[in-house]
């Protein structure tokens, strides 16, 4: 081995600690990768910055405007209204329905947003079939990952895959070329879920009622107003004593009248007012204003005075939100939207106490306490995924729903019919044209973008230049040939498969193509076969990220509403992935043979 192969396997040693220690973030640790490959000489600082205009990343995306584009309009909220419409009372018909339904999105928007919007349908129609959410959301994210093998622009890898081959000299996949692999692995994984899979999946919050599966109740007290407290004739929206104690006002109830928090009333003595906060805290603030502690109400008054007074749901962050790795106190949740937040769903862990001071991240679910006008204006907001049965986001735009289908219909045909090396061209311009119609806005096509996403493949792009010309690829190839017997090329493909399931389950998938495809394709030359079979395995193998919850986000967005726990993921996807692997040894080389 020579020096510059050491100083590309340290590069990527360290890279790989730093992917799955998930400090720094992913795309922060992707541009050290690029300024080391460039400081080290390992690739020309032209070609290394070339990545952020490689025809696969501008792809991936243009791909991100189209979809922005498609859930605008409103066209992906009806497909999820329809869905809720055909399920009747039947759980394994949602069950089918819904893996069918998010697999066909994904493959034509990106698979984190078929998630996000089925999210919402399929948590109310399981709480109307008194279903647990647990058994419904991991098929939901498996469906979605399965789906993006369908086409070309279905996930990253497959993109990262054609621009690779391309580059090799080697045939690159067309728009439907994953079809044939794509459907026998999204038919064997709705099987798998249905015969098998939900008879390992958890039955965790029913979902009958909302705060059942929630422990709030030591942090709910009645108080009274007396005579001689100091809040006498103060307007309740104008109290900001829960911002120093951390307890907050959930409504007023004067007689037979309830007032919210953001009510201009003033408060009368002998109003009630449900206080939210750690006991302890209320009491001394009770003694402090002159308040007289009611009771701390029980699980079924609980729930019969919360869902009388207001709306209670839960409600999730998006994965594009701003709020991420935020506290409530930090983003001034209560002063800025006026709803009260019960509880934290947060890493498998019920939260009730000092919410306020939880870093919120994605797959954490907040219970919440409000109007109903109130959860109505926060659903449009895009940080916010509220877990409602119909979200009526008021800031779609529905009479622009038949454009937006005609240019994405347009845009297929384009990659269908033009040469592989104008998909970029075309999938830029059905971006354009979805701002064109009126879809979104330009402001709208920068916020639809998961950048973080684009600086990741653009960081990572460098390494996999330095593997392939350092020769670093091949060395690893044949290492992987000469653990698995040094001459079949279906024993190598399994290597490949198992290597990259795994490594996916710990880094983006779309890193683990960067990384991998040069490999694979290496192996290939170094058989002396076709190297499409392989690279199709890989690209299989990094869109099965469901070992583990944290392998993609479209795992960690559903973590929290489904209540799951990590061990949860392991236990059913150790099995699917077996599977898939059978079927991916069989099928691929019938498809492309070696």
């Amino acid at each position: 081995m020579t020096g510059d192969n050491w100083l590309v396997l340290g590069i990527l040693a360290v890279s790989l600690i730093l992917f799955i220690r998930e400090k720094p973030r992913m795309d922060v640790v992707a541009m050290g990768v690029l300024i080391a490959t460039v400081l080290t000489g390992l690739v020309d600082p032209r070609a290394a910055f070339a990545g952020f205009s490689d025809p696969a990343v501008v792809t991936v995306w243009a791909v991100f405007i189209i979809s922005g584009g498609i859930t605008k309009t409103g066209v992906a909220d009806q497909i999820g209204l329809w869905m809720m419409a055909r399920v009747g009372d039947s759980p394994t018909r949602l069950l089918a329905l819904m893996m069918v339904t998010a697999g066909v999105m994904s493959a034509f928007m990106n698979n984190i947003g078929a998630v996000a919007i089925l999210l919402p349908a399929v948590m109310s129609i399981c709480r109307k079939l008194k279903i647990p959410p647990s058994k419904m959301l991991i098929p939901l994210a498996v469906a979605s990952l399965l789906g993006g093998n369908l086409t070309l622009i279905g996930t990253p890898p497959n993109l990262i895959a054609a621009q690779m081959m391309a580059d090799a000299g080697i045939e690159p996949f067309g728009f439907f070329d994953f079809a044939p692999t794509g459907i026998a692995v999204l038919v064997v994984g709705l099987l798998y879920m249905l015969l098998i899979g939900r008879h390992l999946l958890p039955t965790r919050s029913s979902g009958s009622e909302v705060a059942e599966s929630y422990d709030v109740r030591s942090y709910l007290t009645e108080v009274v107003v007396t005579d001689k407290s100091s809040l006498v004739w103060k307007k309740i929206n104008a109290i900001r004593f829960g911002i120093e104690n951390d307890v907050a006002i959930v409504y007023v109830r004067r007689e037979n009248e309830v007032l919210q928090q953001e009510s201009d009333r003033r408060l009368r003595v002998n109003d009630v007012i449900l206080l939210e906060g750690n006991q302890k805290n209320i009491e001394t603030l009770s003694q402090q204003l002159r308040l007289r502690v009611r009771k701390n109400l029980q699980q079924n008054e609980l729930d019969k005075e919360l869902e009388g007074e207001g709306k209670i749901v839960e409600i999730a962050l998006s994965p594009h939100s701003l709020y991420l790795g935020k506290t409530l106190r930090e983003i001034g949740f209560r002063s800025r939207y006026r709803i009260t937040v019960l509880a934290i769903r947060h890493e498998g862990e019920q939260i009730v106490s000092r919410i306020v001071d939880v870093p919120l991240r994605l797959g954490d679910v907040l219970l919440v306490q409000a109007s109903k006008s109130r959860i109505d204006a926060l659903k449009p907001n895009p940080h916010f995924i509220i877990l409602d049965p119909k979200p009526a986001r008021r800031d779609r735009q529905p009479e622009r729903a038949p454009h937006a289908v005609i240019v994405l219909f347009i845009t297929v045909l384009g990659i269908v019919l033009l040469p592989r090396e104008h998909v970029a061209t075309v999938m830029l311009a059905g971006g354009i044209g979805m701002v064109l119609v009126g879809a979104l806005t330009m402001e709208d096509a920068y916020q639809s973008i998961d950048w973080k996403s684009v600086f990741l493949i653009a960081g990572m792009l460098p390494l996999g230049m330095a593997m392939q010309t350092t020769g670093t690829a091949r060395l690893v190839a044949d290492g992987i040939i000469g653990m698995s017997g040094g001459s079949s090329a279906l024993v190598t493909m399994t290597a490949m498969f198992v290597l990259t399931t795994l490594l996916t389950s710990v880094i983006s998938n779309a890193a683990a193509a960067v990384l991998l495809i040069p490999i694979a394709i290496s192996a290939a030359v170094s058989l002396s076969v076709n190297p499409q079979p392989f690279v199709m395995t890989t690209v299989i193998a990094a869109s099965s990220a469901f070992l583990l919850p944290i392998g993609h986000q479209a795992n960690i967005i559903i973590y929290g509403p489904g209540n799951y726990r990590f061990f949860d993921f392991v236990k059913v996807g150790v099995w699917l992935n077996l599977i898939l692997l059978v079927v991916v040894v069989l099928v691929v080389p019938l498809v492309w043979p070696f």
